[in-house]
Formats: C-alpha cells, structure tokens, sequence
C-alpha cells in the first residue's frame, strides 16, 4: 500500500473528516491542487468545491467544502471550511431548490436583492449538485 497522509476536514461546529488517505485533491483559490506523502509544506484558501481524496482502500471520496483554508505539512492536510458536507450526506432536492431560488433572484429585479449573495450561493448550490452527481 501506498504512504498516506492524514486528513482533517473541520468547520466550526464539526469534524467532517479525520482519516488517513493515499491523495488529497482539493479547490484552491488558484487552481486545483493535490497533496501526497512527504508533500512540501504550503497554506492556501479555498474556493467553493470537491475536496476528493482516495481512502486507506483506494475508494474515492468526496466532501463538499463552501470556501475557507487548507494547510498541508509533509503528513497531513487540514481543510478549515466554512461549511463542509460529504457527498453523501447531500440532498440533492434542498440543493436543486437553492439553486432554482438563487435563480430566480438574478433574473428578477436585482435592485431588490443581494445580488453577490445570490451568485455565492447559485454557485454553491451548483457545486452542491455536482458533487451528488459525482462530477
């Protein structure tokens, strides 16, 4: 087997993930990044996304972060995201509805609305599907 590196994903009112994984692919703000064993040490922000990482087994995981930081040493990479759900945990039905919602705000009468917020959480509920369909 493969060396692994620990991975810890929190937010601030939970672990999502604690376990060893073999990779770790994750949004960073510049661009998508990926962290093995003995990787040199960096800190990065993250942008709305997959972190995806291969289990001690091989299987292919996948959490949903909503923004935040990434710090990876030699050993390990911990995500502080502002939100975080793993793939499995999505409902893909409240995602589809945040995104129609976050929808119709843009196409309505945006001096009414937050129109940032409403692209932030278009675009997270986008992610959100995405992540259940496994893309």
């Amino acid at each position: 087997m493969a060396d692994t590196i620990r991975l810890e994903i929190v937010t601030p009112e939970k672990r999502v993930v604690s376990e060893n994984a073999q990779i770790v692919m994750a949004p960073g703000s510049e661009g998508e990044f990926g962290v093995l064993d003995g990787h040199t040490p960096f800190l990065t922000s993250l942008k709305v996304g997959m972190v995806r990482f291969k289990d001690d087994n091989g299987n292919e995981c996948g959490v949903f972060v909503s923004g935040g930081f990434a710090e990876a040493l030699g050993d390990k990479v911990t995500i502080l995201a502002e939100s975080a759900e793993r793939r499995r945990d999505i409902d893909a039905d409240r995602a589809k509805a945040a995104m129609e919602r976050a929808e119709k705000r843009l196409a309505g009468n945006r001096l009414e609305i937050d129109e940032a917020r409403a692209k932030v959480a278009l675009v997270r509920a986008i992610h959100r599907l995405q992540a259940v369909e496994g893309r």
